[in-house]
């Protein structure tokens, strides 16, 4: 737990992502206090520390959930008392944030909390599968799917959440369930998606895109948010018309080629002889870890737990609750680089994104504006893309987290091979430093107390 000494009424829940644990968090948390010192109270869960984001969606969300309630009734008997709630995910954490709201909702947590504010940094919304087509990809989606347990196997949508035949993450986003009517409550919603050096969330997923107008950037003339350049995409419109370039001269391409030789000849080298080794030990390891996981769970379903967690297992679709209230009632009164769909089927790109902009009355004028201007600028900025080979699942994801009014921000992390940490100032390395601004923007952007 993170906070201070003020009474600030407002919980700001933090919630980091694979393998991860709350330090990964700090410089967020202390950005947060940095600005809204009083006005804010910062908890960062640890429930799911380590090895335990093996776990799943589901289980990672609901051990989420009954430690903000923890949090919050032993917060209750010290005098303190909260009236706003505010989401932070990062990573697979983003995931778990969604999670939780749902079970928050369902919960009638949000008729004693205004949900303020929710963001996600680098979250595989769509998943992780890549979007792809051969034997490589394939192999990857399989095996990829089976070494890090049951959450391998929801991120890689090839698990069966409960009774419902489909995947956790296509309900998660069903327009019915209980995870979108509380993700709709919160005001302001928005997502920051790396465009470039994300090795573990492609731009896609993070930015729920059916396209990728930045797989070839230099020959694309990015539209910076004015104060961030080079670092914030302008939400509206991604890209600018292209820019006339000069040819370069045949002596400043050979060079540029000797270069890009020098550097990937040693690292190939030195993948080809770590690179079979580290994959042995990482999957014996993700062997160790998935039986450990599996373990877990089944604790997690009996005993003490099952009855603690078991309140918990609440219907997750509005119509089964429907359902299900009737009952009640009736009972009282008885008793890697991607390829596309064919050219033919392409569409705008998200140099104007594909935001509906749909949003609870609370939000509406704001996302009417950002449709207004997206529509505005659609007829002379607009780019067309082949879409990405993804799932009608994956398609589905995008096309209802796009309905809630999410305002998108991609980011340009040029000064680190390691944005998905960049991102957030994972750790205090000079290098991440763009990830500073990429907080500034969102504190002065995007979060309200």
């Amino acid at each position: 737990m993170s906070g201070n000494t003020s009474n600030a009424d407002h919980l700001c829940v933090l919630v980091h992502g694979l393998w991860g644990k709350p330090s990964h968090l700090d410089y967020v948390a202390s950005a947060l206090r940095d600005k809204y010192d009083e006005d804010v109270f910062i908890i960062c869960p640890k429930a799911n520390s380590g090895n335990y984001t093996y776990d799943g969606i589901e289980l990672g969300g609901e051990r989420l959930v009954h430690e903000i309630e923890e949090t919050l009734e032993s917060l209750a008997e010290m005098g303190r008392n909260f009236t706003k709630i505010s989401f932070v995910g990062y990573s697979l954490g983003g995931l778990l944030a969604r999670y939780a709201i749902g079970l928050l909702n369902a919960r009638g947590w949000f008729e004693k909390l205004e949900p303020r504010n929710f963001t996600t940094f680098a979250t595989p919304h769509v998943g992780v599968r890549a979007p792809l087509k051969g034997w490589k990809d394939d192999v990857f989606n399989v095996l990829g799917a089976r070494t890090i347990s049951q959450s391998g196997r929801q991120i890689f949508l090839i698990d069966t959440f409960r009774d419902t035949g489909r995947p956790l993450l296509s309900v998660l986003a069903d327009p019915d369930s209980i995870f979108i009517q509380g993700l709709k409550k919160f005001q302001r919603k928005s997502i920051y998606a790396n465009i470039v050096n994300d090795r573990s969330v492609l731009f896609y997923t993070s930015a729920l895109s059916k396209v990728d107008p930045f797989y070839d950037l230099e020959n694309v003339n990015i539209n910076y948010v004015e104060g961030y350049e080079d670092v914030i995409i302008d939400p509206d419109t991604y890209v600018l018309p292209p820019i006339k370039r000069k040819a370069g001269t045949f002596a400043a391409r050979l060079w540029k080629k000797c270069k890009s030789v020098a550097l990937w000849v040693p690292l190939s080298l030195l993948l080809v002889i770590l690179v079979p080794l580290a994959c042995i030990i990482f999957l014996i390891n993700a062997g160790i870890q998935t039986f450990r996981s599996s373990k877990r769970i089944r604790m997690h379903e009996v005993g003490e737990r099952g009855v603690l967690f078991g309140k918990y297992r609440v219907p997750v679709l509005v119509q089964d609750v429907q359902h299900v209230m009737e009952q009640v009632f009736e009972n009282v009164n008885a008793s890697q680089e991607p390829n596309y769909l064919s050219n033919s089927d392409t569409e705008v790109s998200d140099s104007v994104p594909e935001k509906a902009g749909q949003s609870p009355a609370s939000n509406s004028a704001r996302n009417d504006a950002h449709v207004e201007s997206s529509t505005r600028r659609r007829s002379s900025t607009a780019v067309h893309s082949p879409k990405l080979a993804l799932t009608s699942e994956q398609f589905g994801i995008i096309d209802s987290l796009n309905e809630v009014g999410i305002k998108t921000y991609p980011v340009h992390i040029q000064r680190h091979r390691h944005s998905h940490a960049a991102i957030i100032v994972r750790s205090p390395k000079d290098g991440f430093a763009e990830g500073k601004l990429v907080m500034k923007h969102w504190l002065d952007n995007e979060f309200t107390v």
